[in-house]
């Protein structure tokens, strides 16, 4: 059974920052994309990072270049997101996602969209306020 539990989320005022983790169970974070996304109230869920397992290739969306860092630790089965200078704009529900589908993949890299994703988390709540 493919499992995530997103975790860390919380309030945090501007230029704050969170460590986000994604714990998996039956994934191999040798062979499976993780990526998260994020979602604000009234807007789409969002790709805001990946990491592909084939070649360890990221993706990060534009508004967070610079300042988040997805990493894995495989012996863990985990997937961090740290958030460094957070932003009102970065609140929403963060969710991951993971897949092991070769399309998931290649996509990873390059802004993957959410329907790609079978597996999802929960969510954990990451509020940006001052």
């Amino acid at each position: 059974q493919l499992q995530l539990v997103e975790s860390g989320g919380d309030l945090v005022q501007p230029g704050g920052s969170l460590r986000l983790s994604c714990t998996t169970s039956g994934f191999t974070l040798n062979y499976d994309a993780i990526a998260w996304f994020r979602q604000a109230p009234g807007k789409e869920r969002e790709a805001v990072s990946c990491i592909a397992a084939s070649d360890g290739s990221t993706y990060y969306a534009a508004s967070v270049k610079g300042r988040f860092t997805i990493s894995r630790d495989n012996a863990k089965n985990t997937v961090y997101l740290q958030m460094d200078n957070l932003k009102p704009e970065d609140t929403g529900v963060y969710y991951c996602a993971g897949d092991r589908e070769p399309l998931v993949q290649a996509m990873c890299g390059m802004n993957p969209g959410a329907p790609l994703f079978t597996s999802w988390g929960q969510g954990t709540q990451v509020t940006v306020s001052s």
